[in-house]
C-alpha cells in the first residue's frame, strides 16, 4: 500500500507548517503508524527556501519534545497533484493553494477544519501566524496543531485508496 501524503502549507514554510510536520510526524509515529505516512512542509511563497525551522518556533516545539528538521521549500505543482492531504494553515494559504489548483480542491483543507471544537464551516479558525509575536503566539500554533492532528489521522485513514482491508 503507498503511503498517505500530508503536506502542511503556510506562507515562508519556517513556522507553521514545519511545525504542523513535525508535530503530525511524532503524533503518528507515536500510534506506530509511521510506515503508511509521507509527511512534508511547504510554503506558498520561495522567500526563506534553504532555511530551517524558526528559533523560536524551534524552541518551543523542543519544549514539548518536538524536532522540527525540516528545511523551507515553496509548494509546487507536483505537491498539488500527489499529495492526499494538504493542509493550510490560514485562509490566505488556502486561498493561494485553491488559486494554484485551478479552484476549490477536495484534499486541500484549512488546519482548522480539523479542530474537535469546530462544528460549522463558517467557524474554522485560521491558525495565527507568531514570526512579528512573541512567545505566546509559538505556544498557540502548537496547541492548534495538536489539538488537530487526530481529526487530520482520522481523515486520513478513512481516504478510500488508503482504508486497510
Amino acid at each position: 500500500m503507498k503511503p498517505i501524503k500530508v503536506l502542511f502549507v503556510c506562507m515562508g514554510n519556517i513556522c507553521r507548517s514545519p511545525t504542523g510536520e513535525g508535530v503530525f510526524k511524532h503524533f503518528v509515529d507515536e500510534r506506530g503508524l509511521n510506515t503508511r505516512f509521507f509527511i512534508d512542509s511547504a510554503g506558498t511563497i520561495g522567500y526563506h527556501s534553504g532555511a530551517n525551522a524558526d528559533p523560536r518556533m524551534q524552541e518551543a516545539a523542543a519544549g514539548r519534545g518536538y524536532d522540527l528538521t525540516s528545511v523551507a521549500r515553496q509548494v509546487s505543482e507536483e505537491d498539488l497533484n500527489t499529495f492526499d492531504l494538504i493542509v493550510a494553515m490560514d485562509k490566505d494559504n488556502l486561498a493561494d493553494l485553491e488559486h494554484r489548483a485551478g479552484g476549490q480542491r477536495e484534499h486541500i483543507r484549512l488546519l482548522g477544519s480539523f479542530l474537535p471544537e469546530v462544528e460549522n464551516v463558517g467557524d474554522v479558525p485560521s491558525v495565527p501566524d507568531p514570526y512579528y509575536g512573541g512567545a505566546a503566539g509559538f505556544e498557540e500554533v502548537l496547541d492548534m496543531i495538536e489539538s488537530a492532528c487526530e481529526g487530520i489521522l482520522a481523515h486520513c485513514l478513512a481516504l478510500p485508496t488508503h482504508q486497510t482491508q
